[in-house]
């Protein structure tokens, strides 16, 4: 009996510890938790051999990859990720040349102000300065592009640290983060128990700070005693999510809006407070102009294009924005959809005094819009073959529905685009931003179908640009991601081209930016998609329907006039 009763608690010892024995976790299942935590439901990515277990840990937690054929377009599909969703996007690539490859769309996402996490390999810690494969200061590389950079030294603070860099993503005006980690340590297994995961929800602070309250006032004031005022609403209108409020600001306050970067479909095409051809007129005659969202950085001519006797308040999520290159009447850091609704609702009832004086000025500048329109209307219906660049914005535009995201992914021919096509709504429209990275569209277009596959994404791309980035063209296909991609093919970087022509002359206006009659239409085919040549102005709309219906990435190559350029490419001050 004796001997029984022993073996049988040795065996419930042994049970005991078996039942004790601690889970583990590796270091690259938390970076997949972690991840999950902050809501991402896809990462981007090109596999190497350092980043392994972040895909298994994805695999565990549900998380879709991505893997596309260079790292710039992963980095620019998760600064798309990010515009479309509101929430960090996220790009995982290897050490080395994995990282610097993906250099171009972390900065573009910088100038940008885009929330993304980008996550790269590294070499053992026990390797450290020994010339592992691959190895490069990542971190010092970064640092001068990114809001956050920094090394993950040990498994058990690798959720933290992510938690800790999505924080510092959305600090103020919002943009990306870095985060090396070593294969020792996403490969290293931990106690699940000791293992530091923020909980979800609880490690960030509100952002919707309307800043003082009494400048809220003093805005509302001037604004109610203004007789022709306008305003800017710039990339954080769409950010902060404030095209509402945005859109009852200026009813309310029967204030004429103008829209540049993400900002464009705050107001929808034929709102009455919807103006696009008459920003100068507005700005040299405006008595208070409103910058909501935007820098003076070169887009503004550095707040210079605001007359010096104009009164000029500037809203910005970011204080180091607000009166940098140029004084201003009165400042606000805050969010701008926050602060946009208090304004209205601070100003609501004191505008009948004024209100006719308004609508004159509202006339004034409709007048001078239907001016402006009359003056590009022969180049907009343009028969010419080549095609007119402005031909085949106005026919993209015409194209569009209420579904329809559009990308601008360009020199000339987007430039060309941006003073014709207007989206039917808040978050219809892409573009690089301020960086002007060439390369952005095939990654945004990547981004836009993955998170809402129920819009139409269509993409106007340059010949030059396409060139880039266009081999995930084949990813798009690949992950069934159907869109219309049409390619402005002048065979030039033109926009370049006319800078050199107006220094140079055009006996030298060529020299560096010939790129060769290349027919996009038949790389779309050989890759399984959808390609079409046109070359008749007619033949755009048909085309484009034809790409619609086929339900396949597609490439309509149109050829245009290289001689034709857009007259923001010619108002260019640097070749001046």
């Amino acid at each position: 009996m004796t001997d029984t009763s022993a073996g049988a608690r040795a065996s419930g010892d042994a049970a005991g510890a078996a039942q004790a024995k601690p889970e583990l976790i590796s270091g690259g299942h938390l970076v997949a938790k972690a991840l999950k935590n902050e809501g991402i439901d896809v990462i981007f990515t090109l596999c190497g051999g350092h980043i392994i277990d972040i895909y298994d840990g994805c695999l565990d937690e549900g998380i879709k990859i991505v893997d596309v054929r260079h790292e710039q377009v992963a980095a620019h599909a998760a600064d798309g990720y990010a515009r479309i969703t509101g929430k960090p996007g996220c790009a995982v690539v290897t050490a080395g040349p994995g990282t610097t490859d993906a250099v171009t769309g972390v900065a573009n996402a910088f100038r940008a102000e885009s929330p993304m996490l980008l996550i790269g390999g590294q070499g053992a810690l026990n390797q450290y300065k020994m010339g592992s494969l691959q190895d490069l200061p990542h971190v010092e590389i970064m640092k001068p592009i990114t809001k956050f950079a920094s090394s993950v030294l040990t498994t058990e603070r690798v959720a933290d640290m992510i938690g800790m860099a999505f924080r510092e993503a959305h600090a103020g005006a919002p943009g990306p983060v870095y985060l090396e980690i070593g294969r020792d340590i996403l490969d290293a297994k931990v106690e699940r128990a000791k293992a530091v995961i923020p909980e979800p929800g609880h490690y960030r602070f509100s952002t919707k700070s309307i800043g003082d309250p009494k400048d809220v006032e003093r805005l509302a004031d001037i604004l109610v005693r203004s007789k022709k005022p306008c305003v800017l609403l710039g990339t954080q209108v769409w950010t902060c999510r404030a095209a509402g409020a945005a859109a009852e600001f200026c009813r309310a306050l029967n204030i004429p809006a103008y829209m540049n970067g993400a900002g464009r479909g705050t107001l929808p095409p034929g709102d009455p407070h919807h103006f696009q051809q008459t920003r100068r007129y507005a700005f040299d005659n405006a008595d208070v102009i409103l910058i909501a969202g935007t820098p003076f950085d070169f887009r503004m001519g550095y707040g210079k294009r605001l007359r010096k006797d104009a009164r000029v308040v500037q809203i910005d999520l970011d204080y180091r924005t607000v009166a940098k290159n140029r004084d201003i009447s009165l400042g606000l850091s805050g969010d701008c959809g926050a602060i946009l609704a208090a304004v209205t609702q601070a100003a609501s009832g004191r505008l009948s005094d004024g209100a006719k004086e308004r609508e004159a000025w509202l006339q004034e500048l409709r007048e001078q819009e239907r001016r402006a329109q009359e003056a590009r209307l022969p180049s907009l219906l343009s028969d010419a073959t080549p095609i007119h660049p402005l031909r085949l914005a106005y026919e993209i535009n015409a194209f569009l529905t209420d579904d329809t995201v559009f990308i601008g992914d360009g020199g000339d021919v987007v430039t060309c685009a941006g003073g014709v096509v207007q989206p039917h709504g808040p978050g219809r429209w892409m573009d690089p931003g301020p960086l002007g990275t060439l390369g952005v569209g095939i990654g945004f277009a990547m981004a836009s179908k993955l998170v809402q596959p129920e819009k139409e994404v269509v993409c106007l791309f340059g010949d030059g640009t396409l060139s880039m980035t266009g081999w995930d063209f084949q990813t798009m296909q690949r992950f069934g991601l159907p869109f219309i991609g049409i390619v402005g093919n002048n065979s030039y970087m033109n926009q370049i081209r006319a800078g050199q022509i107006m220094k140079y002359g055009k006996e030298r206006g060529d020299a560096g930016n010939w790129l060769g009659h290349v027919k996009y239409d038949l790389f779309a085919k050989m890759l399984d998609g959808y390609g079409e040549e046109v070359r008749d102005p007619k033949q755009i709309r048909p085309a484009l329907e034809r790409a619609r219906a086929s339900g396949k990435p597609s490439l309509i190559n149109v050829w245009i006039d290289p001689n034709e350029f857009a007259p923001g490419t010619m108002n260019q001050t640097m070749y001046k």
